[in-house]
């Protein structure tokens, strides 16, 4: 099986030597995100495409695989190809009614071919050729060069052709690993992780910071959507997740801080705190996911206000977002759900909270404050990496992980419906109830507690994860199926 994979298009005005480097960087990046899938995948291809080559059969497998293609940035569509020796025309009509006879039946279709490479013929004869060839031999419902119910693609590179089965739409940016990294304050709602995407996408290597305002429950289904965001858009790199002990913090706030001033000294304290962290990580810049005027600490004065505690650049992708068009790159990108279960926990909020903080007012406020307190959190930050993000977790609570199902024991495949679909699971002798991650926390009080659930993904994390998050809310009945 081959896929053609082409270059996202701010990729082919670079210069030589950074196009070659950039196409480089996503060659390995693809070899890395693919081959859990197939150790002998390769990635070939120096300049305008790239070529993938796999030894899967399986159709579950392959589709896993074009997913995993779609979601590595740099990457502008993906081509799923059937790969043969350029002889004549009459082989070029032959090999196209026997991939497009079906697809064509009772439909209008278009022809499209491009070709590179030194050749006697143009794309524009080898269009017409194939079409008239199509129109005499399939009962389609003719030609239409405009908006045609179907496609015939083939793409002609010197003496071999290909014959395009289907075309995806890629991630878009740049390669991963070929920008610089950056360090992502992430509280796990629509806006930070989608932020964090975002810079993932131009190929920044986003590590997480997250504050812990004194909820376990919180911290972990945070943990749970960094893991999503690496695994899915960024696995080709180690990413880092540190949680900084804010609850000090926050007492110093409530204690001495004056109402009104709360939000802004909040924000004012952890960009202090990512910036010692980013330091320490030769990291050069933070990622938040503010937008402006959408809360009274995020106005332009505030901001600016706020950005003065720190020499260090601050990123806000989203700065001139809309909160629906935010809601919906979360839905395209799987985080939609994760925020909306994400546990709040209202830790500052002021009663008349300033909208126009004045700087002399502020750093009187912060007078009050005793900055042992924050240097103490810095001091006693965790930091994980996200690839082995339960193991901070299950040194506190053991979550029963098992490889066989007893006679009495539920599974519950709480994979993504995209994941279920493409593969979907299912164990002889036993019923599978499926119940997707994000419908967990209120259907499974529904459950008959008599029985025993074992919770099942793919690879054992967000199952492991989601069983912290039941046996937290008091069910013990919950372990996780790892098979």
């Amino acid at each position: 099986m081959k896929f053609i994979v082409k270059l996202f298009p701010e990729i082919t005005i670079k210069s030589s030597p950074v196009r070659k480097r950039f196409v480089k960087q996503l060659r390995r990046n693809i070899r890395t995100v693919c081959k859990p899938l197939d150790e002998q995948v390769t990635a070939t291809g120096t300049w305008d495409v790239i070529h993938v080559e796999t030894q899967l059969t399986d159709r579950q497998d392959i589709e896993q695989l074009a997913e995993r293609l779609c979601c590595i940035s740099g990457i502008h569509q993906v081509l799923e190809v059937a790969e043969y020796p350029l002889t004549d025309f009459d082989d070029l009509l032959e090999k196209t009614v026997a991939a497009w006879s079906g697809a064509l039946a009772g439909k209008t279709f278009a022809v499209r071919v491009h070709r590179s490479g030194s050749h006697t013929f143009t794309s524009i004869e080898v269009e017409r050729f194939l079409g008239a060839g199509l129109l005499e031999r399939v009962e389609s419902a003719g030609v239409k060069l405009k908006n045609p119910d179907v496609r015939v693609e083939l793409e002609i590179k010197h003496n071999r052709y290909f014959m395009v089965q289907r075309r995806l739409d890629g991630l878009g940016g740049y390669p991963m690993g070929t920008q610089e990294p950056v360090l992502s304050l992430i509280s796990g709602g629509f806006d930070s992780t989608v932020s964090s995407f975002l810079t993932a996408r131009r190929g920044m290597n986003t590590h997480f910071c997250f504050f812990n305002l004194g909820g376990h429950a919180h911290e972990l289904a945070v943990k749970e959507v960094a893991y999503y965001l690496w695994s899915k858009y960024s696995a080709s790199h180690r990413v880092r997740f540190i949680t900084i002990p804010f609850e000090g913090v926050v007492e110093e706030i409530l204690t001495n801080v004056d109402n009104s001033q709360m939000g802004v000294v909040l924000k004012r304290m952890m960009l202090r705190a990512a910036t010692a962290v980013a330091k320490e990580m030769d990291i050069q810049a933070l990622v938040t996911g503010e937008a402006i005027a959408q809360v009274s600490s995020q106005t332009l004065h505030n901001l600016a206000v706020i950005d003065s505690v720190t020499d260090m650049l601050v990123l806000r992708p989203l700065i001139a977002m809309d909160k629906q068009d935010i809601i919906n790159i979360a839905a395209r990108i799987g985080t939609e759900e994760f925020a909306k279960n994400i546990p709040e926990y209202c830790a500052v909020i002021s009663k008349n909270p300033t909208t126009c903080a004045k700087p002399e007012r502020i750093v009187y406020e912060e007078t009050k404050f005793d900055f042992s307190v924050i240097d103490a959190a810095v001091q006693n930050r965790r930091s994980v990496s996200v690839h082995d993000i339960i193991a901070d977790d299950l040194t506190r609570e053991q979550v029963e992980v098992v490889n066989e199902v007893g006679k009495n024991e539920v599974i519950i495949d709480i994979r993504h419906p995209t994941e279920e679909e493409i593969k979907p699971f299912t164990l002889p002798g036993h019923d599978v109830l499926t119940i997707p991650f994000y419908q967990l926390a209120t259907r499974f009080p529904e459950l008959d507690r008599n029985n025993h659930y074992l919770l099942y993904c793919e690879k054992g994390v967000m199952s492991q994860l989601h069983a912290m998050h039941l046996r937290d809310a008091g069910h013990d009945n919950v372990g996780v199926y790892q098979p």
